[in-house]
């Protein structure tokens, strides 16, 4: 696959996944030996289905809009917002807050076939665990 069919692999990844939360069309985009190089969630496809019915289930109208999309081979890099209102429970073992959440993250993507196989993150978790009421903000003087 070229880097401009890879783009568009991971652009309907998110449209279908991360816009309509459709988590029954993970086996489409997926290998089943997705490789995780986040600690916070297990490997393969049952562990990303998995963190992300938690996820979805705190955050009910999550939403990851695409800002930017690079390609360079095998790899794409996405850059994204991540909005949504923190009402539901399962997340961070903390009650629903009500609050709106929005982060920015990066994530990067190999992929084999046509498919998702490996991923890395880079995500703001201090405006998120701060959002949701997990992190208290620390007030400087001076």
């Amino acid at each position: 696959m070229n880097p401009e069919q890879n783009k568009k692999i991971v652009g309907e990844f998110y449209d279908v996944v991360f816009r309509k939360r459709d988590l029954a069309a993970v086996d489409r985009f997926m290998h089943d030996d997705y490789i995780q190089h986040n600690p916070d969630t297990k490997q393969g496809k049952a562990g990303f289905i998995e963190f992300h019915k938690g996820f979805f289930r705190a955050i009910p109208d999550f939403c990851a809009t695409v800002n930017q999309i690079v390609a360079d081979g095998d790899l794409v890099f996405v850059y994204n917002t991540i909005t949504g209102t923190h009402t539901g429970a399962g997340f961070l073992d903390h009650p629903p807050t009500g609050n709106k959440v929005k982060f920015d993250a990066v994530d990067m993507f190999r992929l084999r076939d046509g498919k998702l196989c490996e991923h890395w993150d880079v995500a703001d978790t201090r405006a998120l665990f701060t959002q949701v009421g997990a992190l208290q903000e620390v007030k400087r003087s001076g």
